[in-house]
C-alpha cells in the first residue's frame, strides 16, 4: 500500500509516557486526511517458563488493576519501554524482576506485534523467559503493588486463554505461542 505520505504531526496532548497527536497524511490520490494516533515508546513482555520435577510446564502471570477496564485483568509480565535506550531483553529481564520476583537466566524473542494498529504507532516486543531465579520482587505505583502473582500450569493458562477469562492481547499471543513451541518440539 505504498503512496501514503505522513505530512506531520500536531500535538494534543503530552503525557508521561505517552503523547497524543493528530497526524496528517497525504492518501496516493493526493487527497489529505487526519488521524489521531497515540504516540508510544512501546512496550515488553515476557512469558515466564518453569517446568515442575515431573516436567510439567508452569507460567507465571500477574492479577493487577487497570484503570482504563476499572476492572482485574490476568497477564504476563510487561512494562513501558520507559527507559530511554535500553534494550528490550533488558527492559524484559527489569520488568520480571520488578513484578514477580524472577531473574532470567535466557531470553528468547518470540515476536513482536502492533498492539492496537489502528490507534497507536506502539510494538510491543514478546520473549520467553526461563532458568528463572527468584529475586526480591520491586513493584513501582499501586497497581503493582497491589497485583498478586500466579503461577498457573501451561495447559490451564491456555484454557483460560479459549474460555475467556484471558482478555490482555499480549498474554493470549504469549501463552499461545509458547504452549505451540513446546507442542512442536521448537523450544531451545
Amino acid at each position: 500500500m505504498g503512496g501514503f505520505r505522513h505530512l506531520g504531526d500536531r500535538l494534543v496532548h503530552q503525557g508521561y509516557i505517552w503523547h497524543v497527536a493528530v497526524a496528517e497524511y497525504e492518501s496516493p490520490e493526493g487527497t489529505t486526511f487526519t488521524r489521531d494516533i497515540v504516540r508510544s515508546p512501546g512496550a515488553v513482555a515476557a512469558v515466564p517458563l518453569r517446568f515442575d520435577d515431573d516436567g510439567v510446564p508452569y507460567v507465571t502471570l500477574v492479577s493487577q488493576y487497570r484503570a482504563p477496564f476499572d476492572d482485574v485483568v490476568v497477564e504476563i509480565p510487561a512494562g513501558m519501554r520507559d527507559v530511554a535506550d535500553e534494550p528490550t531483553e533488558v527492559t524484559a529481564a527489569r520488568e520480571l524482576m520488578e513484578e514477580v520476583g524472577l531473574q532470567p537466566g535466557h531470553l528468547e524473542h518470540l515476536v513482536d506485534f502492533y498492539p492496537s494498529a489502528g490507534m497507536t504507532d506502539s510494538v510491543l516486543y514478546l520473549y520467553l523467559a526461563t532458568d528463572l531465579t527468584e529475586v526480591p520482587r520491586d513493584t513501582h505505583g499501586p497497581e503493582e503493588a497491589h497485583m498478586e502473582v500466579l503461577h498457573v500450569p501451561l495447559t490451564e493458562a491456555v484454557q483460560m486463554v479459549l474460555r475467556g477469562e484471558i482478555h490482555d492481547a499480549k498474554t493470549i499471543i504469549g501463552l499461545l505461542m509458547v504452549e505451540r513451541r513446546l507442542r512442536e518440539g521448537t523450544h531451545e
